[in-house]
């Protein structure tokens, strides 16, 4: 992974498994399997940035289970519980028209179909059902309120404009 790519975190260690330096990892992955095909990852831990090897993972019950290169003890491991899993968003697949990671979404200006702005996407949510965006008041929003917007695209999102920064919802800004 270079300097210069970007970064999005795909995972988080939660805790260790077993005595011989094994780790828990939440994967953000779908299906989170996914985690195991990088094996570059940054770990990001109380603002340090620590280069690490995935030498080996498997699924273990609802969760995945890894083996990072250098880490063979419990003790070793557990130093590592709570860092975010980051990947070069270069190495990530790319994905069919129309679909998207959700780092490319946040950020985005959030507007409705006649043309009032929202405020900004600040992250999204999973909720089984459908994914939702979590909009925050920008500078140039109707007002200061956060919104929770459903992603349902051709419903409720009507275009993605990655390129100018902007997503067009069909969407009541009173609601």
């Amino acid at each position: 992974m270079t300097q210069t790519s970007q970064e999005t975190v795909i995972g988080r260690i939660t805790s260790v498994f077993g005595v011989k330096g094994w780790l828990k990892v939440y994967s953000y992955t779908d299906p989170k399997e996914g985690i195991l095909n990088y094996r570059d990852w940054m770990l990001d831990l109380d603002g340090k940035r620590i280069p690490a090897k995935l030498e080996e993972g498997r699924r273990q019950g609802q969760g995945i289970v890894v083996r990072l290169k250098g880490i063979d003890d419990r003790d070793v491991a557990l130093k590592y519980c709570g860092a975010d899993v980051r990947v070069g968003t270069d190495e990530l697949p790319d994905l069919p028209e129309g679909e998207f990671y959700w780092f490319q979404l946040e950020g985005l200006d959030v507007v409705t179909v006649e043309g009032e702005c929202l405020g900004t996407v600040h992250h999204l949510i999973e909720t089984g059902s459908n994914d939702v965006l979590v909009v925050h008041a920008s500078a140039g929003s109707i007002d200061q309120r956060e919104r929770l917007i459903p992603y349902l695209p051709d419903q409720v999102v009507r275009e993605v404009d990655l390129a100018s920064a902007r997503m067009v919802v069909d969407w009541d800004p009173e609601f």
